[in-house]
């Protein structure tokens, strides 16, 4: 049972962070606390491609001069990664255009806690 556990370590540390991200997002009520939520769930789904695709092992894909060319199966498909770094660089990009919106929010409003917000506007 431990060699199940142990063996398996990076989906239990990705369900570990989706949970706390996904807790983080729909419990807590400051818009700040919210985000940090996000990122934290999209760290846990970064995390579970990477896990996923990889294959321990092989190498890159890269043909070099003078070097044979071997199995295919000896290689590591490097589009999953390359599509979670682009995944990193979207979501930064998302956490800088809700940080930017929660500082008009709270130049606005005075207040980030999601109800207060909701009375006020109503």
């Amino acid at each position: 049972m431990l060699d199940f556990f142990m063996g398996h370590y990076a989906y239990w540390f990705t369900m570990i962070l989706l949970a706390i991200g996904l807790y983080g997002m729909l419990i807590k009520k400051n818009l700040v606390k919210k985000t940090i939520g996000l990122s934290i769930f999209q760290a846990g789904v970064i995390l579970f491609f990477v896990s996923v695709a990889m294959k321990w092992g092989a190498t890159v894909p890269v043909k070099a001069d003078g070097l044979p060319v071997s199995e295919v199966s000896n290689y590591m498909n490097a589009l999953p990664h390359t599509l979670m770094l682009t995944a990193i660089v979207v979501g930064v990009a998302t956490l800088g255009v809700a940080y930017a919106l929660i500082i008009k929010i709270y130049n606005r409003y005075g207040t980030l806690d999601e109800e207060e917000l909701l009375d006020k506007i109503q």
